[in-house]
Order: structure tokens, then C-alpha cells, then sequence
């Protein structure tokens, strides 16, 4: 995937066909028959898909040049058209994934998808996406006391992933107390205070702009540092990784706070592929 000059999202056609749950030469084939005089029953379906969102194609895709090489460029409607095609109007070829995955990308979701997976602003408000966020670190910077370190400050990544993601991380969604929560549990069923050093309580604050700062401080656990490093590998093992985290963000979507492809994006950037020996 990747994104145009002019800020234009697409995928190329390796990922088109894995969005489609299709073989790549399917896609080609696509491309190759999109100007027929006598345009075939799929090629007819896709442009109609397109002509009901107003959207028209001289060409399924565009041709660039990169470093020397030929990229071919499926731009996002394009891509959601040949989606919505696998997904429900191919009759016997429908693709179970085509159907997933429309679900979880329909509309925009598919450029926000890009964007963030490229990293790419395209109307300069990823700044105020973090806003809150950094407000909250900016008042509770150095925090704990020394020797301790505690969940918020240690919680940047799953945050940081989140809002990238397109979360609302806010006043209305806090990932670091749900993360607190489980890890004071796991820490009081392992007795790690006999491990590392007893916890102990800091006082925590929110600010002006969140509703919680009425009730400041908040008092908080912090940790012995010694136990850093057992906490950052429980936070991706069992927390993240486990299903503890998908748990927090299924809530989240449940209740309409935060839609599907957000949370299957942030899930997605935060568990690694693992490296085949």
C-alpha cells in the first residue's frame, strides 16, 4: 500500500488480491479487460459499484515509477468497488474474506487504513488526536518517585499505537487504566512485592480539559524499576498479545466508542510478526 503525490491512497495489486481473499492474476485479469468494447458481467458489476458512489474509471489502475521499477496502483475506490464485488456480487466466487474485510473498511476506513499504516496527515490533525495524551504526560511527567515507575508513563506505546490507529484516546477512553488494572492483579497474584519490593501509591492527575480533574489527585500504584522489565514483557505477552487488550477494545466497540477496523489496526501494529527459523 502506499500513498500518491497528491495524497491519493491505494494498493498495489499483491494487496488488492489479499483484501479480496483472491489469487493476484484475478486482479490482473481485471485490469486487462477494463476497456473491452463488450466489457465482461464482473467488469460491468465493479464500474457500476462505482457509478453508484459517483466515481468513474478510464483505468482499474494507474502505473508508477519507483526506484526504477513499475508500480501498479489500485486507488482506494477502486479497491472498496472490487471489494464489494467479492464480497457480494460474484455470485459462487464470493470470498468469505471480501465479506470481512468490506465490513471492517467500507467508506473512508480503507484510506484511514493507508494513512495510517504509511504514516501518512493527510489534513494535519494528527497533532490534535494526541493532544489529550500529551497533556496528561505533561503534568504527570516524572510523577512517580525515583526508584518506581509507573503504568501510564510505561503504557506510551499501546497509546501511541491507538491514536495512530484513529482511536479517540480522550477523557471517554483511558488504555492505561485498563492496563493498570490487570497488571495490579497479576502483580498481587504472584506476590511480586515479595519479588522486587512492595508497590506503593503516587498521586496521579488528569487535566483541566478532563472531567476526572475534579476529583484530583487520583492515587495510583507505582512499581520497584527493578520489575520493569518482568512488566514490559507481561504487557506484550499476556496483555496485548493474550487478549487482554482486544477484550478492552471489543468493549469499546460494543458500544459504538470506537469502530472495527480501528481496533483491528491498532491490534494488528502492536503484535509482531514472528521471525521463522
Amino acid at each position: 500500500m502506499g500513498v500518491l503525490k497528491d495524497g491519493t491512497p491505494y494498493l498495489n495489486q499483491r494487496g488488492l488480491a489479499r483484501l479480496c481473499g483472491v489469487q493476484n492474476a484475478h486482479i490482473g485479469t481485471i485490469s486487462s479487460q477494463w476497456n473491452e468494447a463488450e466489457p465482461k458481467p464482473r467488469i460491468y458489476a465493479i464500474k457500476a459499484i462505482l457509478a453508484k458512489s459517483g466515481y468513474t474509471a478510464k483505468r482499474a489502475h494507474i502505473e508508477t515509477i519507483h526506484n526504477g521499477r513499475t508500480h501498479y496502483c489500485y486507488l482506494a475506490e477502486v479497491c472498496l468497488a472490487v471489494l464489494e464485488y467479492y464480497a457480494f456480487d460474484a455470485g459462487a466466487n464470493c470470498q468469505p474474506e471480501a465479506r470481512d474485510n468490506f465490513r471492517l473498511l467500507a467508506g473512508s476506513k480503507l484510506r484511514e487504513l493507508i494513512y495510517s499504516n504509511v504514516g501518512y496527515d493527510p489534513a494535519g490533525k494528527l497533532d490534535e488526536k494526541f493532544q489529550k495524551w500529551h497533556e496528561r504526560l505533561a503534568i504527570n511527567n516524572h510523577a512517580s518517585p525515583r526508584g518506581f515507575f509507573d503504568v501510564f508513563t510505561e503504557a506510551d506505546t499501546v497509546i501511541y499505537e491507538l491514536i495512530v490507529a484513529g482511536a479517540p484516546v480522550s477523557d471517554r477512553m483511558i488504555p492505561d487504566g485498563s492496563i493498570g488494572i490487570h497488571w495490579s492483579k497479576y502483580w498481587e497474584a504472584n506476590d511480586m512485592d515479595a519479588i522486587y519490593g512492595p508497590r506503593q501509591k503516587y498521586p496521579h492527575n488528569y487535566p483541566d480539559s478532563h472531567p476526572q480533574s475534579k476529583a484530583n489527585p487520583f492515587p495510583a500504584w507505582c512499581y520497584p524499576i527493578d520489575a520493569l522489565g518482568q512488566y514490559r514483557v507481561w504487557l506484550q505477552e499476556e496483555y496485548i498479545e493474550g487478549g487482554k487488550l482486544k477484550n478492552y477494545l471489543s468493549g469499546k466497540v460494543t458500544r459504538g466508542e470506537l469502530p472495527p477496523s480501528v481496533a483491528q489496526l491498532a491490534i494488528s501494529a502492536m503484535t509482531p510478526d514472528q521471525i521463522e527459523g
